[in-house]
């Protein structure tokens, strides 16, 4: 090999190993390259995929649409008319069961009243449980003291009524007017022969089985009464408890204190109602004492104790019929002293008896008193009336507490 050829085989170089960095970056290119040219064929086999998968899902009787909207007259109509059938069944209900419902009321309305004379045995050292018993006992034993000493006193009396009815149209007919007027129609006869026939009575009161069933519902009623008052005293505190934790939790304390105060003012009312009762059942049985009608005080003492528990008109129901009884069994002068004398214990007890005992426990003024008489007994007649004045007191009460103080604070 000569000299020039070695030069010229030194000025070549042969080819090396490839350079590893320059072998990575083609292998990335290559990468690439390669999933780029499959990504099209893979998101057309997708795509062949989600059409076949449709035309498998499609329902056969077609895609529903979309649904009513809710502001649509028909789904409107429907709704309202379904809303008022529910109403209906629920006002159907309620009024069913209307009978139940002021029983539960008057039950715990009573239990109430009763608290607070459970609550003061308490506070002696007795038991709720013997005090509830203690308490209920006392109450039922008035009832039948009651009952014992007021049924022979109004068959006698109205006996005694029947009796003197001829003597009575005998003094009519020595009126002028009352006899002209007679001579013409013929009025006193026939006055007299209904009221002495016994027909009166039973048109009164709708015959002999309108008065069983009658007294035997009133039975019933009672019983049913005394049972749940019975359970209510013996778990008033409970039974608040569940009906405050009907409130949210947020307001349950206010709710609890606002209850409170209203079943304290119900106790209250309860117990001022008794002590005006008594009062007017104590002043009745001296009276009738003191004018010589001692055969029958106690019974018409307490006929006007039971009568004068009934706001506004109760005092004079019990009024009226002493007074009749005492034109019936005496003589005219007696009766006359008898109408003076409760005219004049009305007035002492509405102006300062009533207001006196009921002004710590219920403060409601008169005219609300009036009106929430008038109302109660529109609804439910006597025990509707009952109600009234300390219902007519709780609902101004949270008007004062909640609806005046939030109208303040603006």
């Amino acid at each position: 090999m000569t000299e020039s050829d070695a030069a010229e085989g030194h000025g070549r170089s042969e080819p090396g190993p490839p350079d590893p960095a320059v072998r990575r970056d083609s292998a990335e290119d290559d990468t690439e390259t390669t999933a780029d040219a499959q990504e099209p064929a893979d998101t057309r086999e997708d795509t062949q995929e989600d059409a076949s998968s449709d035309e498998v899902d499609e329902p056969p009787l077609g895609v529903p649409g979309p649904p009513f909207s809710r502001r649509a007259p028909f789904v409107w109509g429907v709704l309202a008319g379904l809303g008022l059938l529910t109403a209906f069944a629920i006002g159907s209900i309620v009024y069913s069961i209307s009978s139940v419902i002021v029983q539960v009321v008057v039950s715990l309305f009573i239990a109430a009243g009763i608290n607070p004379m459970v609550v003061a045995l308490e506070r002696r050292g007795m038991r709720r449980g013997f005090a509830v018993i203690v308490v209920i006992l006392a109450v039922l034993a008035g009832l039948a003291l009651f009952v014992v000493a007021l049924v022979p006193v109004i068959s006698d009396q109205v006996q005694r009524i029947s009796d003197n009815v001829p003597t009575w149209f005998n003094q009519l007919e020595n009126n002028q007017w009352v006899q002209n007027l007679d001579d013409e129609y013929h009025i006193l006869d026939k006055i007299q022969s209904y009221v002495t026939g016994g027909s009166f009575v039973s048109s009164l009161f709708g015959g002999v089985l309108g008065v069983g069933l009658a007294v035997l519902g009133f039975l019933v009623n009672a019983f049913v009464i005394i049972v749940l008052t019975l359970y209510f005293t013996a778990s008033f505190d409970k039974t608040k408890h569940a009906i405050y934790s009907l409130a949210p939790a947020s307001r349950r304390a206010r709710v609890a204190k606002l209850g409170d105060r209203i079943f304290d003012s119900i106790g209250g009312y309860v117990s001022g109602a008794f002590i005006v009762a008594v009062c007017a059942g104590v002043s009745s049985v001296i009276f009738l004492f003191a004018i010589g009608m001692s055969d029958y005080a106690v019974a018409l003492g307490f006929v006007v104790m039971l009568t004068d528990v009934i706001p506004m008109i109760g005092a004079t129901i019990g009024a009226v019929i002493v007074c009749l009884i005492t034109f019936a069994s005496t003589d005219l002068k007696t009766g006359l002293i008898a109408v003076i004398f409760y005219v004049i214990y009305q007035q002492l007890e509405n102006y300062a008896i009533y207001p006196r005992v009921m002004a710590r426990s219920v403060d409601v003024p008169g005219l609300v008193t009036v009106i929430a008489a008038l109302i109660g007994a529109s609804l439910l007649g006597v025990v509707g009336a009952l109600l009234a004045i300390p219902t007519a007191a709780a609902i101004l009460m949270i008007v004062r507490e909640v609806f005046v103080r939030a109208q303040d604070q603006r």
